[in-house]
């Protein structure tokens, strides 16, 4: 499979704030520590209790005001910007203590680590893949802080551990982010990150004897690693350094003149050859790949997280003196321009030398495939057009002229075998509902392996051969978590309309044969932002939620992600953001209008873009939800394109620089937006509902000050700004240590994290632990 197939997706997933549900399970438990004094005073002090948390003061500075296009816009907390300042350190610290004060006495916590460690413990495998003669899966034995890559020579053969991540890290904080394995099978490469942190390390190792070589590659950044076919190198995009002795991933400084490398094996990093950059637009973000036939080398550029694309070539027989050439002339490789603008996204499927096949979605908003002779690109023709409902999610070449075809209907997938020349449908795959996880294949494969999940299935691997007539698909291996009935349980889909009249696909797991009585404690989800489709998906923690607290899990398909293709996504973005909330809301509404729930047994939870919709949302209607936990949320939307990559988030919220955006943000950013509901319209004695805000200290995607400074002005406005304050339900803040915004992070951190954010949900709701 070309990487830039895979690359424009995984560069729009590193980009966007994004958490999603199936790590549900997200961040780990603090440090036990001393409690301070005021931490001391607060035990017990939760919701339903008349005694009110003591919060840690926090220093307002009122000099600080910044005007927007001529409105005065405080900003009395812009000190927590500073992560390496005492006060920050000291206000985090802090929040930690009183975290944990609460946490401390929510007594379904350590049920809820202990049931969800129980039900984590199984293996887990992912697909399995070839390149050269060798096969290569991935392994979590069950509880391993990290999965372990494993590589065999048949897949009857005995697996033998090629990566074990586990063995670079006491707490398991060192993941693996990223890798390849060149054509030959002779080397592997492979980035890790530390601490969750988004940069990224590159090293090699000799597959044969495991050794490693001596090539390291620092700085690296939203990038994969695509070697040309020779085994010689491989090109990677990084950024400059950011700076000496910079504990990498704290850092909040903008990323900009993002560049596209070659290393050749054996050399220095300092004597990599620069292919691409483009200095005049610093923001842009680039992806290099070689094509499966290894004669192309594919440029893509990203302006923001839109599913847009520019799209370059060059052939690399077209260089007299090969890629080695170009580092003595200093010169960038003479890409041509296919695509030289943003106006839809382009991903290679496969080529025979010039004639290449494309997913677009240029006309086409529910994507389509196309084809060009790039020597002759006027001329393009449609090989699957698009589908007048369902979305076309993806496209694998295999087995010479065949198509693994995958398409998204009302957010559930369904698989096809299609001709890659004529794009006639020739088989389709049978699948239950739920979600394709991995499709494993190259071109040149005569068989697939499957990847698939559902909220009822842990995962299964199918192994499809498709030599025979009609492909057979069978089960390759299979998931099972010990204790785990799933006949206990049901799945059902719903449609809630929203404030507009439009139709909200929202997914609702719980036991079997509930009564509608009203009085179910329910988590309501949700992200809806960046063309990100929230498909079904198992969660050991959201499973234990219904099997021992009688709650009701629920996942709203809500405007602004990709479930229904661009328009989808547009629907809930820049100016038309407040679709968004009112569609999650909606769907709140209609859990207690069905008899599913009450509002004071709602919790509502989001990570990233998502803990932007939970918190717009407690802001709005805080009288409709009883909990919220808001994982590393974008709650400045005035700043958040200030730092580091959030610049790329302006394609979906707008930037504070431009007037009429300004306008849209200033309306729903959760940090400008606090406001005391007993002075509302929601009654003398309304208040916010208990919340949770999540951070984490090496977040360098949704950078910590977001939390930080919502998590300060909720408990001054809400709390000791005033008093006999009518809020009681506590508002703290669980800061997380070694992690960032999701990815990487170990086992225990994330059971951990889903003991505590789901304990303080059952003391919030008053929910009752069964066994």
């Amino acid at each position: 499979m070309l990487l830039l197939h895979k690359s424009l997706p995984l560069l729009r997933r590193v980009l966007t704030p994004r958490r999603p549900p199936s790590k549900s399970f997200a961040l780990p438990s603090p440090r036990p520590r001393s409690l301070t004094r005021a931490a001391a005073a607060a035990m017990g002090s939760v919701a339903g209790d008349a005694v009110r948390l003591s919060y840690p003061s926090a220093r307002r500075d009122d000099s600080v005001v910044d005007t927007y296009h001529g409105a005065q816009i405080p900003d009395p907390y812009r000190w927590l910007e500073d992560p390496d300042s005492e006060e920050t350190k000291e206000f985090v610290e802090k929040q930690a203590d009183l975290a944990e004060s609460v946490l401390a006495g929510c007594g379904d916590r350590e049920g809820l680590r202990r049931e969800v460690t129980r039900l984590f413990d199984h293996p887990r495998h992912g697909a399995p893949f070839r390149r050269g003669d060798k096969y290569f899966h991935f392994l979590n034995s069950g509880l391993q802080a990290q999965s372990v890559l494993y590589v065999q020579d048949g897949l009857d053969a005995e697996a033998q551990v090629l990566l074990d991540p586990n063995t670079l890290s006491k707490d398991g904080t060192v993941a693996l982010s990223t890798y390849s394995i060149s054509e030959d099978g002779k080397y592997f490469a492979y980035g890790l990150s530390e601490s969750g942190s988004d940069w990224v390390t590159i090293r090699v190792m000799h597959i044969a004897d495991r050794q490693p070589t001596s090539d390291k590659l620092s700085w690296v950044k939203f990038s994969s690693i695509s070697w040309t076919h020779d085994g010689k190198g491989f090109f990677y995009g990084r950024y400059p350094a950011p700076g000496v002795g910079l504990d990498a991933g704290t850092e909040t400084n903008i990323n900009l003149n993002h560049q596209i490398y070659y290393h050749v094996m054996g050399s220095d990093q300092s004597e990599d050859i620069l292919c691409w950059k483009d200095p005049e637009n610093p923001k842009h973000i680039f992806g290099a790949s070689v094509t499966e036939d290894g004669k192309y080398i594919i440029l893509g550029t990203y302006d923001g997280c839109d599913p847009v694309n520019k799209l370059y070539y060059c052939e690399i027989s077209s260089l007299p003196e090969g890629i080695e050439g170009f580092k003595e002339t200093k010169q960038m490789l003479p890409f041509v321009k296919l695509i030289d603008n943003f106006d839809a996204q382009y991903q290679v499927v496969a080529n025979d030398g010039d004639e290449f096949t494309f997913v677009t979605n240029k006309n086409a908003p529910k994507n389509k495939l196309v084809r060009v002779n790039i020597k002759k690109p006027e001329v393009w023709t449609d090989v699957i057009s698009e589908h007048e409902r369902d979305v076309l999610e993806s496209v694998d070449a295999v087995n010479g002229n065949q198509l693994v075809v995958c398409y998204m209907s009302d957010v559930k997938h369904t698989l096809q075998i299609r001709d890659l020349i004529t794009g006639n449908l020739l088989h389709q795959l049978p699948l239950e509902i739920g979600s394709v996880s991995e499709v494993s294949c190259r071109r040149e494969d005569k068989e697939v392996f499957i990847g698939f999940t559902s909220f009822l299935s842990p995962g299964i691997t199918y192994r499809c051969n498709l030599t025979s007539t009609i492909p057979e698909m069978k089960v390759f291996r299979e998931i099972s978590v010990p204790g785990f009935d799933r006949t206990c349980f049901e799945v059902k889909q719903i449609f809630v309309p929203s404030k507009d009249g439009t139709k909200i696909p929202m997914f609702i797991m719980s036991k079997k044969d509930i009564e509608l009585d009203g009085s179910h404690p329910t988590l309501l989800y949700g992200y809806g932002g960046f063309n990100i489709s929230i498909t079904p998906s198992f969660s050991v923690s959201r499973l234990v939620l219904c099997k021992n607290m009688g709650s009701i899990v629920c996942i709203a398909n809500i405007r602004g992600g990709g479930e229904y293709g661009e328009e989808w996504h547009k629907a809930g973005a820049l100016a038309k953001k407040q679709n968004c909330f009112d569609d999650f809301i909606a769907c709140a509404e209609q859990l207690i209008s069905a008899g599913y729930t009450s509002n004071k047994k709602i919790c509502i939870e989001g990570g990233s873009n998502g803990g932007l919709l939970v918190a717009a949302c407690i802001n709005q209607r805080p009288d409709l939800f009883g909990c919220a936990l808001a994982h590393v949320g974008v709650m400045d939307m005035l700043r958040f394109h200030k730092f580091t990559v959030g610049h790329a988030w302006t394609t979906d919220y707008g930037c504070s620089d431009k007037e009429d955006e300004f306008g849209w943000l200033i309306k729903y950013s959760p940090l400008h937006n606090v406001r005391r509901p007993w002075e509302q319209s929601f009654g003398d004695n309304s208040q916010y509902p208990a919340t949770m805000l999540l951070t984490a200290d090496h977040d360098d995607r949704v950078v910590p000050l977001h939390s930080l400074k919502l998590l300060a002005t909720l408990q001054y406005v809400l709390c000791t700004s005033t008093e006999d304050s009518p809020q009681t339900n506590p508002i703290i803040g669980r800061i997380d240590r070694k992690s960032g915004h999701g990815p990487g992070r170990p086992t225990k951190k994330l059971i951990d994290e889903a003991a505590d954010r789901y304990s303080f949900m059952a003391k919030m709701l008053g929910t009752t632990w069964t066994e």
